[in-house]
């Protein structure tokens, strides 16, 4: 069989592939990526796609009923969040292999929002689940349709580690009373970390379970290096046994999972109370956000892997439809698998078929043998849980940022701290809110600086880095690497007159190099005219270099183009200094 049957096709070497915009796919064809591929599907694909289905659901049951347990809510409802989201995905997601379901950096969110609120009912932590990824799916599809799949771009790496460091230390701390086998109070996870230590001193482990959690948590890390190896059906599947054989339910206390519900998730709508809109709604969002950051990253790198474009928008609405259906069929929020996706990959996925073969399959255990995993003890979930909460902790790159650039990494461990100390609600928030702190303030407080002629380099540079460079008598390069806005216009206005201040001669022209400045707002534009006044009131001629048609463009609206003149505005800093050199001959 050559490889052009049996794998999907890929450019040309030495080619990029083809970004098909969304705008030029009409009709179903936009809206139902799945039908598209489905179209040019390969029959030569499908004895792969159906081997790494069934290698896939090896994974797919254990971890989806360890993710439901670790969000709150009981375990079938993660084989549910699995069977139907990854149909939906098939049909409306467009990247070639990933794979969606219930994930651990979503279950601190969902905890946070069903924990409080549901009282202990199973029933009604499940609705409030449930509307969760309503929520989640409903604002995925309306930000795919608004085209906003860049909007994650807006949080920067530091805040994603930090962010999700602390999701994961979350996550990580509230299954360690499952593997000791006691139960706490909850209540924030540097209290929790109190209350363990104080059950741990006071005798309350239960040692067998803690002994089958540990062996389990082992057996993963151990294994989870070998990509081919299903390290986790082998560790958990070796607990379920040893629990089994030696009875340790009864004879030593080890809780276990105990039977599953027969029969598949039924359409059902999660009603829920007038109290919870709120923290619903809020949790949604978060959902959302978090899901569609880890999916858009997963999603761009096996693009990257198979060759293959995905429009970050359509992979948006994809993932709002799975959620969508979750929500509707008794599951509660899920996202892209950063586990799970690599056993597809390596057992050789070519198509969402994978996940479809997966989804029936788990089906099908719930309708023929729902008893299999009765004996499966809750500390080896809470194993699977840490493990991967163990695997989203990012330390190597923070050492790098570290190295690079220490602020960055202090930011990334206070939103470490915040996600910790507040909850991940509030983490989320204070995350957004970081990211926008750190985007401003390269443009609230940029640098500027006022440029002269070096000697043997061509152009006009900093004369703070290069003390020795030459100014030109009565004139002034002013350099502004920034846009132009409303935070920092009172900035440029006295940076540009502390410019002229400190020129050794008296200043006749002043001329600002503009091809850093990528905006002007009003307020910035007003400020451009008060300046003008002043500079003009001292005999001093405002000028403009290098400023990009666009932001031009905006000038001629603000009416500052006509105030300044066209002859103020230049298209090279050489041309702006040659003409102040024909007015006012110097040496």
């Amino acid at each position: 069989m050559s490889d052009s049957d049996s794998s999907p096709p890929v450019p040309e070497p030495g080619r990029i592939a083809h970004r098909e915009s969304s705008d030029k796919q009409t009709g179903w064809g936009r809206w139902f990526p799945g039908l598209r591929a489905l179209r040019e599907y390969k029959l030569a694909w499908l004895r792969y796609d159906i081997m790494a289905g069934l290698v896939l659901t090896t994974m797919l049951v254990p971890v989806g009923i360890a993710y439901a347990v670790a969000s709150g809510v009981p375990g079938i409802y993660g084989l549910y969040a699995t069977i139907i989201p990854l149909l939906a995905y098939a049909l409306f997601g467009p990247s070639r292999i990933l794979v969606l379901g219930p994930d651990s950096s979503l279950a601190a969110v969902i905890l946070a929002v069903v924990l409080p609120l549901s009282g202990g009912d199973p029933q009604r932590a499940i609705a409030l689940a449930g509307m969760m990824a309503i929520v989640s799916g409903a604002v995925c599809i309306l930000a795919g349709i608004a085209r906003l799949g860049f909007i994650t771009e807006l949080l920067s790496k530091p805040i994603r580690y930090g962010y999700m460091n602390g999701i994961a230390v979350t996550v990580l701390i509230s299954q360690l009373p499952k593997l000791f086998g006691f139960s706490i109070e909850t209540d924030g996870p540097f209290r929790n970390l109190w209350s363990i230590s104080t059950s741990v001193l006071d005798g309350k482990t239960n040692w067998a379970t803690f002994t089958i959690g540990a062996v389990t948590l082992a057996v993963i890390l151990l294994l989870k290096n070998y990509k081919r190896i299903p390290s986790i059906l082998i560790a958990v599947a070796g607990a379920t046994v040893v629990v089994a054989v030696l009875d340790l339910a009864e004879r030593a206390g080890v809780s276990v999972l105990g039977s599953l519900p027969q029969g598949l998730p039924a359409f059902a709508i999660p009603w829920i109370t007038r109290d919870d809109i709120v923290p619903v709604l809020i949790g949604g969002c978060a959902v959302a956000l978090v899901s569609f950051a880890d999916t858009s990253v997963l999603s761009r790198v096996y693009a990257a892997r198979t060759r293959t474009y995905v429009d970050p928008n359509q992979e948006m609405a994809g993932l709002g439809f799975a959620n969508l259906a979750a929500g509707f069929f008794q599951g509660f929020p899920i996202s892209s698998s950063s586990s799970r996706t690599p056993v597809a990959e390596a057992a050789g996925a070519r198509t969402q078929l994978t996940g479809v073969v997966g989804a029936l399959a788990v089906a099908l255990l719930l309708m023929v043998a729902p008893n299999l995993l009765q004996d499966l003890p809750n500390s080896a979930l809470a194993a699977v849980v840490i493990a991967s909460a163990i695997g989203l902790i990012e330390v190597d790159d923070l050492k790098r940022i570290y190295r690079i650039q220490r602020w960055e990494f202090w930011l990334s461990i206070a939103c470490t701290i915040g996600v910790a100390v507040l909850g991940a609600i509030e983490g989320i928030g204070l995350a957004i809110v970081i990211a926008v702190i750190e985007f401003l303030w390269d443009g609230w407080r940029p640098y500027s600086a006022v440029l002269g002629q070096a000697e043997g380099v061509r152009g006009y540079h900093d004369i703070r880095r290069y003390p020795d460079a030459s100014l030109i008598p009565g004139l002034v390069l002013f350099r502004w690497d920034a846009p132009l806005f409303f935070a920092n216009a009172e900035l440029f206005n006295d940076r540009v007159l502390d410019a002229v201040a400190a020129s050794p001669t008296p200043v006749r022209w002043l001329v600002v190099a503009a091809e850093p400045v990528t905006s002007v707002d009003v307020t910035s534009a007003d400020m451009l005219a008060e300046l003008d006044e002043t500079l003009h009131a001292a005999g001093i001629k405002l000028c403009v270099a290098e400023m990009k048609d666009p932001v031009k463009d905006k000038l001629k609206r603000f009416g500052l183009f006509a105030r300044f003149g066209e002859s103020a505005f230049f298209p090279t800093m050489d041309d702006a200094v040659t003409r102040y050199l024909e007015i006012n001959p110097v040496q």
